[in-house]
C-alpha cells in the first residue's frame, strides 16, 4: 500500500517546492516566492530505496503567508488509487528559512531547519529523528519547477526523489489576463 512512511515522508519533502543556511536577500526571496504562487501539477519518481520506481502525480496551490517572507502549500499526491494530502509552509527568520512538511517532524512529517534562495533555485535543510536531507527546487523560467531531495547516507548526499511540475491551466489563464 502507498502509506509507507518512506514514500509519505518522501511525497511530503516535495510538497514544500522550493524550499544551506547562508544569508538570505528579501528583495530576491521575495521574488521568487511571487514566482511560485499559483496552481502546480506534475509527475514525480522515487529514485531510491524500497519504494525505487514508485511513480506519483501531485498538485499544488500556493500562496503567500500575510506579512511574511515565504510560502504555504497545499494538495495531494496520488499513486495509482491512493492518494495523500500535502502540506508545507516555509518562512523567513532571520538568515534563514524554518517550516514544516504535514505536521513536522514530532508528527509524520520533517522540519525545515535551513534555507536559502539565491536567484531562481531555493535550498532546505530536511530533519526528521535520524534522517537528515536536503531539497533543491529550481524555476525554469516562469511556468516549470524542478524538485530534488536528497538523504544523507554516511558522508553523502543521496538523490531519492524527483519531480518536474509546471504550472497549472488556472494560473496561465490568470496571468495571461495581467499581460
Amino acid at each position: 500500500m502507498f502509506n509507507a512512511s518512506f514514500a509519505g515522508v518522501a511525497l511530503a519533502a516535495a510538497t514544500t517546492l522550493m524550499l544551506a543556511a547562508s544569508p538570505a536577500r528579501a528583495g530576491s526571496d521575495t521574488a521568487f516566492f511571487d514566482q511560485v504562487v499559483g496552481q502546480w501539477s506534475g509527475r514525480g519518481e522515487i529514485v531510491a530505496g524500497k519504494y525505487k520506481g514508485t511513480k506519483f502525480n501531485c498538485s499544488f496551490s500556493g500562496e503567500t503567508p500575510g506579512g511574511a517572507v515565504g510560502m504555504s502549500l497545499d494538495g495531494t499526491c496520488r499513486v495509482g488509487l491512493f492518494s495523500q494530502k500535502m502540506r508545507a509552509e516555509v518562512t523567513k527568520q532571520g538568515v534563514t528559512y524554518k517550516g514544516a512538511f504535514l505536521d513536522g517532524a514530532k508528527g509524520k512529517g520533517l522540519d525545515i531547519i535551513s534555507g536559502n534562495v539565491a536567484g531562481n533555485q531555493m535550498v532546505v535543510g530536511l530533519d526528521r529523528k535520524q534522517l537528515k536531507g536536503a531539497m533543491i527546487a529550481k524555476l525554469d523560467g516562469r511556468d516549470k519547477l524542478s524538485i530534488s531531495i536528497s538523504v544523507r547516507v554516511a558522508d553523502d548526499l543521496v538523490p531519492v526523489l524527483g519531480m518536474s511540475l509546471a504550472r497549472g491551466e488556472a494560473m496561465i489563464k490568470q496571468t495571461a489576463l495581467e499581460q
